[in-house]
């Protein structure tokens, strides 16, 4: 082919309320080298299908001819009060798309929508939860939080009659998640489409038909992107065999590198590892006949029924060079602001469109031992300088209009966001931003107060273990003292302080969870942070504990066999901790903590515990007071 018009298309499901960035940057990119590239979002095309008049009706239909006895409560209570969803449906997708907005003050007094069981958690605390999280005047709030819950209720319909590996963000996230095995996925896709398969078959074609490519790129970033990606791109086969179809991403990235299943290769004809510009313009030279099949980068093929994986070594384009994001050809008018979770930092992921930006490819660190340093998005650093990084602002700004940034950094560099705040005071340019960094002792108080300055309002950071013992395993570099400098310096700034927290680390003991939610409750008393979340330990083959195993005292337990995905492994840890059952309890004191309930009360409460063996915290009463103190 002389020329290649090329189309990006971000697959379901993502999140909904902003488009997933990698087909933003990938046209971006291309576009920068004069090619011809399109994208379009079928994550949120597909919602916007089914949730409508229209498409309730269908699901309407084939929910009534569930058997009754099959029927969840959900299905249930849509059957019952299907009329009022079917009126609901279109004026609430619109005012979470900001077009009426006035609509608020009727959902807000919560006669409007029918209240399925997501409601019922707010039967008992109505008062209390919606009052706290929204106060007497935050009717705006209020409503999108109401008919976030709404459309939660639906999707549980979706899952529990149409679909049961439907959910949002997630859509058949156990067909691909670590699975050794193809056999799943090809089952899934071999049997009958589905009312959704359906609904994405019909986008997929009218997608096609718009922009007419030659080339197809599928990101997918998430395990639960994986099936409706495979699903569009049978379309494509089926209806279009001509196409060439390109799969990459953070699943890719993470979970196939060691790909031998041919099968595969029955729906798309590349695949291609980490950052993809390069790749992608050795496989655009390879298909005009411009360059051999023995030098595509990072690319797996299949080829006389083997899949054979090339790559030329070639330098990866700067990061200075790839090219100013672009989200032209994108639904922007039609993102959904929902407001799901109460916690503040999770709200804005959720909640209003943010231009995602990068300041720099991978991490500046990259020695913690429960990430994947080994891998390119980590362990290649690459910085832009801070004029390049403005330059883009502006450009995405003039061309969106919106002027809230997401950097989604693995951990944004001080030096460089020092920088890149400087830029902006001297260019006089207004943005909201926030990302994620490392709560590290450069960020000093006047550093915070100049970022503020410049438009940042929120920093999210991982504490993790809140254990120095464990933390200095992690080679996290942070002790739980400066944990606290840091952060109390940005909530100082006005800038929302977000922890990311772990539990069931290597050899983490119950004692060691005890002082870990201690140092947490002081945090939070001595206004350090106000939002935090827990999340379970999690080992990858591409991580030190992964590749070291001793050194973390651990056994890895054998991965099973098999020629697709490989990521998460199974070990044992000598300690025996049960943390299932202290996850309970650190994810229910984090939640009251945030409402500030129980910040003066014994950490103990919180975990389900049989007498006598939840010990008491060793951490001393007033060690954050005291940690603070010092820095004044």
């Amino acid at each position: 082919m002389k020329a290649c018009r090329v189309l990006a298309l971000i697959a379901p499901m993502t999140q909904l309320n902003t488009p997933y960035p990698s087909s933003a940057y990938l046209t971006g990119f291309l576009r920068s080298q004069g090619i011809d590239a399109q994208q379009d979002d079928l994550a949120l095309k597909l919602v916007l299908r089914l949730f409508t008049m229209q498409g309730l009706q269908q699901i309407q239909t084939i929910a009534a001819r569930q058997a009754e006895a099959l029927r969840s409560a959900s299905v249930n209570y849509f059957l019952d009060h299907a009329q009022r969803y079917l009126d609901c449906i279109e004026p609430v997708m619109g005012f979470l798309q900001g077009h009426d907005p006035t609509l608020a003050h009727r959902i807000a007094a919560r006669g409007l929508l029918p209240e399925g069981p997501r409601f019922a958690s707010l039967d008992d605390t109505e008062d209390d939860t919606l009052v706290w999280a929204f106060g007497a005047l935050g009717v705006q709030d209020r409503a999108r939080h109401l008919a976030t819950l709404f459309l939660n209720d639906l999707a549980d319909v979706l899952r529990d009659a149409v679909d049961d590996r439907f959910e949002f963000v997630r859509y058949g996230e156990s067909l691909a998640s670590s699975q050794a095995s193809f056999d799943p996925l090809a089952k899934a896709l071999a049997a009958p489409q589905t009312l959704i398969d359906q609904v994405l078959h019909e986008l997929t074609l009218e997608t096609f038909s718009k922009h007419q490519p030659h080339l197809v790129l599928l990101s997918v970033p998430f395990p639960g992107t994986v099936y409706a990606a495979l699903r569009m791109a049978q379309t494509l086969k089926k209806h279009h065999p001509e196409v060439k179809i390109v799969l990459g991403g953070g699943y890719v990235n993470t979970e196939l590198r060691s790909l031998q299943e041919p099968r595969l290769f029955d729906f798309v004809d590349y695949v291609t590892l980490d950052a993809g510009e390069r790749p992608l313009l050795a496989l655009l030279e390879h298909l005009q006949g411009k360059r051999s099949a023995q030098r595509l980068v990072r690319t797996f093929r299949r080829e006389n029924g083997e899949v054979i994986y090339t790559h030329w070594a070639e330098p990866d384009i700067a990061f200075d060079d790839v090219g100013t994001p672009t989200w032209d050809g994108l639904p922007m008018q039609s993102y959904l602001s929902l407001l799901d979770m109460l916690n503040p930092m999770h709200r804005l992921w959720s909640d209003g469109r943010w231009n995602k930006l990068t300041v720099a490819h991978g991490c500046y660190w990259k020695k913690c031992s429960f990430c994947d340093v080994s891998l390119d998005y980590i362990s290649r650093y690459d910085a832009a300088s801070a004029h390049t990084l403005v330059d883009r602002i502006e450009r995405i700004v003039g061309e969106t209009g919106q002027t809230g940034f997401h950097l989604v950094d693995e951990a944004a560099p001080p030096k460089a966001l020092k920088a890149m705040a400087e830029e902006l005071l001297r260019r006089r340019i207004n943005i909201s931003w926030w990302g994620n960094i490392r709560f590290e002792k450069t960020f000093t108080p006047p550093l915070a107060e100049l970022l503020a300055e410049s438009g940042c309002i929120a920093m999210s950071g991982g504490l993790e273990v809140a254990s120095d013992r464990l933390l200095a395993l992690m080679q996290k570099g942070v002790t739980v003292d400066q944990v606290a400098r840091v952060t109390h310096g940005f909530s100082q700034s006005g800038i929302l302080v977000h922890a990311y927290l772990m539990y069931g680390f290597p050899t983490q003991t119950v004692q060691d969870t005890v002082d870990a939610l201690e140092y947490v409750r002081q945090l939070f008393l001595n206004g350090c942070i106000q939002s935090g979340f827990f999340h379970r330990f999690a080992c990858t083959v591409h991580s030190p504990v992964g590749l070291n195993p001793q050194d973390y005292g651990v056994q890895l337990l054998p991965l099973p066999e098999g020629l697709f995905a490989r990521n998460d492994i199974g070990f044992v840890d000598p300690t025996g901790t049960d943390h299932g059952l202290l996850g309970k309890g650190l994810k229910k004191a984090i939640y009251n903590y945030m409402h500030g309930i129980g910040l003066e009360d014994d950490v103990r409460q919180w975990f389900d515990l049989p007498k006598g063996q939840c010990p008491k915290p060793r951490v001393k009463k007033n060690a954050i007071a005291h940690a603070l103190g010092e820095s004044r």
